[in-house]
């Protein structure tokens, strides 16, 4: 049993941590996207976004119930899911190379499915 739980801890500290890189990395992508107004317009709403998957996963390490640690998590998915669509934006209205992009839509789908994953756990469906 108490391998499982330091299995747990450590499975949710490399996942933040991982979260945590991946959204520094997309700050630098964000800083250097075109300097027009769409892109700029994109790239708030992408910032917002992304910052809110590790905003939110943060605030439910210290929920004070199952069901505020779930109301965090979906928030956290959803926010995923809308980053997945201001990336897709960029690379779909040319304003970005889509191999540029490519690798955060990768890390993207994998932090989505760990998500989701967690919350149907939660929610005792799986």
């Amino acid at each position: 049993k108490i391998k499982m739980e330091n299995d747990k801890a450590k499975f949710k500290k490399e996942f933040k941590d991982r979260v945590y890189k991946f959204v520094l990395q997309l700050i630098d992508f964000i800083d250097h996207l075109p300097n027009d107004n769409v892109s700029r317009r994109i790239g708030d709403q992408l910032l917002r976004s992304v910052t809110s998957i590790i905003g939110n996963y943060v605030e439910a390490q210290s929920a004070s119930s199952k069901r505020d640690f779930i109301n965090y998590f979906t928030i956290s998915l959803k926010s995923s899911n809308e980053s997945k669509l201001w990336i897709e934006l960029l690379r779909d209205s040319r304003r970005v190379k889509p191999e540029a992009v490519e690798p955060f839509l990768r890390e993207l789908d994998e932090i989505t499915k760990i998500i989701a994953a967690s919350i149907l756990t939660l929610k005792g469906k799986r």
